[in-house]
């Protein structure tokens, strides 16, 4: 059956000489065997893509034609109809315009379905065309987020009280539900680590941190901002009638089939209360150093120091930059059935078998010094802790690794040299330092190149010398850098690589830890014994084509 838009897709594709008549010939003629569309037989036949047929009806109807593969959706758009409406007349509510609320849609023509929207929403419509496949795509991916995360959501109503009663009615509303929903599992699937729910002046920003790096993804609007703000509260166990102060929480939820932990963090600003969501697989995770991105020499050094039985090793670097992994990812190695294990640590983020995993609790008592204590009476081979915040936890750990036991913790601090004047500054005796700490590991996380998109090119020798790139001749490397691809959302980047310092404590860098020497005497103690700086561990990866000079700075300091 020929439909009106058939009939306008023969006079565009002739004129726009994409199809010859005698093709158009042989497609009305196989259309009217199958019974298929002639768009459907003319794109099954070659004569034209989808793209390029809905291109083209988009610019003849003075409409915008939308690739949605690249197109970054507003959730709550898409909230305001249900998966029901968009499957029966193929149309995805994708943003917010002027006003007007944007609808991808395959036939502009179809009116009815433009009414019924504006009527179901309020919004006045603006319609843009995309092709049926990617909108087809959107609506299984936004809908089928929505059903799997919302078994997991039953887990809120625990958490509400009975003086939450009147803001419960309005955070239990369809669209606030659907819309959180949709803002978690999109954040899960897109692999981001932190939800960023950020209110403005007009509008509540959206932003996911992928790859360590923030990423907006939608904006909506300001009038749904406290039940936005609440039904995420509600969630999390918090008190919804305090804005003043902020609060911590955290939720579990089933995603995808996955048990997924959500710490969460409220602050007052001045627009209102800002909501931060820390994800983390409840899931125990079999994390391999192999794949954590070491140089060969640099794991070798590495390895060196954790087989030992006793002493102290330090992963130091900023917050976010893949510590407790590393940590994680080194106890799997040594975790067997002749080692006591024990770990105190704040979140525990991934769950290990075989290991005797602790959270801290401070409103109960429970610190990481006082757990550190109860921990030695308890007969462990090998202690971590996961973050050396204060001078009584770093004297006990320093003490522990003295007598007889393997430590491993975590520390803030730019580089592996600079540890050691940092546990000066805490008050350890440089003589306890010099004895105890056997390894000291700098690291950072560096996005990787999508290896869809990346592009080689020669950089200027000018450009490099500026870095202080390593160059073996005059002649500049061919390297990679970032592009932008469907597959990495236009970021040229995708997933991440761990960029290392490795310093090994030997018998002169004691000396000079007791003579109180600076981290930049030290460093270059180190780097003469063999140590590579975190810059050159960088560089390295660059000229290996995993990350990009770019990245590498952004990075390193």
């Amino acid at each position: 059956m020929t439909t009106k838009l058939d009939e306008q897709i023969e006079i565009l594709l002739l004129e726009e000489d994409l199809i010859t008549s005698d093709q158009l010939y042989e497609a009305k003629r196989d259309q009217a065997r199958s019974g298929k569309s002639l768009k459907q037989v003319i794109q099954e036949k070659g004569f034209a893509s989808e793209a390029e047929v809905a291109s083209i009806i988009a610019k003849r109807r003075g409409l915008t034609f939308l690739d949605l593969g690249t197109y970054r959706i507003n959730a709550s758009a898409v909230a305001l109809i249900s998966e029901e409406f968009a499957r029966k007349h193929n149309v995805l509510p994708i943003d917010f315009e002027d006003g007007k609320l944007v609808v991808a849609l395959t036939d502009p023509t179809n009116i009815f379905a433009i009414d019924d929207l504006q009527i179901i929403t309020g919004h006045r419509i603006k319609p843009v065309v995309a092709t049926e496949e990617s909108l087809a795509a959107a609506i299984s991916h936004y809908f089928r987020m929505d059903v799997s995360v919302g078994d997991g959501l039953e887990e809120v109503e625990s958490f509400e009280g009975k003086e939450l009663s009147e803001l419960k009615e309005i955070t239990e509303e369809a669209p606030i539900i659907k819309l959180v929903n949709l803002i978690i599992a999109k954040a899960v699937h897109d692999k981001a680590s932190d939800i960023h729910v950020d209110p403005g002046e007009k509008n509540v920003r959206i932003r996911y941190r992928i790859d360590g790096v923030l990423h907006e993804v939608m904006k909506s609007p300001k009038r749904i901002q406290p039940a936005l703000i609440s039904r995420f509260k509600i969630m999390a166990g918090m008190d919804i009638a305090e804005h003043r102060k902020p609060q911590d929480g955290h939720c579990g939820l089933t995603i995808g089939g996955k048990a997924i932990d959500f710490r969460v963090a409220t602050l007052p600003t001045v627009y209102g209360e800002r909501v931060v969501l820390r994800i983390l697989e409840k899931e125990s995770i079999l994390l391999n150093l192999d794949d954590l991105g070491f140089l060969s020499d640099s794991l070798d050094r590495y390895r060196q120091s954790f087989n030992k039985p006793y002493g102290a090793i330090l992963i130091t670097g900023p917050t976010g930059s893949g510590k407790s992994t590393t940590l994680y990812a080194t106890l799997n190695v040594l975790n067997t059935e002749e080692k006591n294990i024990i770990t105190i640590e704040d979140p525990v983020e991934y769950r290990l078998p075989g290991i005797n995993q602790i959270q801290i609790n401070t409103r109960a008592g429970l610190t990481f010094a006082m757990g550190l204590r109860a921990i030695l009476r308890a007969s462990p081979d090998i202690v971590m802790v996961g973050e050396i915040r204060d001078k009584e936890t770093a004297q006990i750990a320093i003490e522990a690794a003295l007598t007889g036991h393997l430590v491993f913790s975590t520390l803030h601090t730019n580089d592996a040299p600079g540890a050691v004047t940092r546990l000066t500054e805490m008050e350890i005796e440089p003589f306890l330092t010099s004895s105890a700490v056997d390894c000291i590991q700098a690291q950072r996380l560096a996005r990787k190149l999508c290896k869809h998109c990346k592009e080689s090119y020669t950089p200027s020798l000018k450009s490099l010398k500026e870095v202080n790139f390593p160059l073996k001749d005059s002649k500049p490397p061919s390297i990679y850098r970032a592009k932008g691809c469907n597959k990495c959302n236009n970021t040229g980047y995708k997933g991440r690589i761990g960029i290392y310092e490795v310093m090994l404590v030997s018998e002169t860098i004691e000396r000079l830890t007791v003579e109180r020497a600076t981290a930049e005497e030290i460093k270059k103690v180190a780097v003469s014994e063999g140590m590579k700086t975190l810059r050159v561990d960088g560089f390295e990866k660059v000229l290996m084509g995993a990350t990009s000079i770019e990245e590498v700075m952004r990075v390193v300091v």
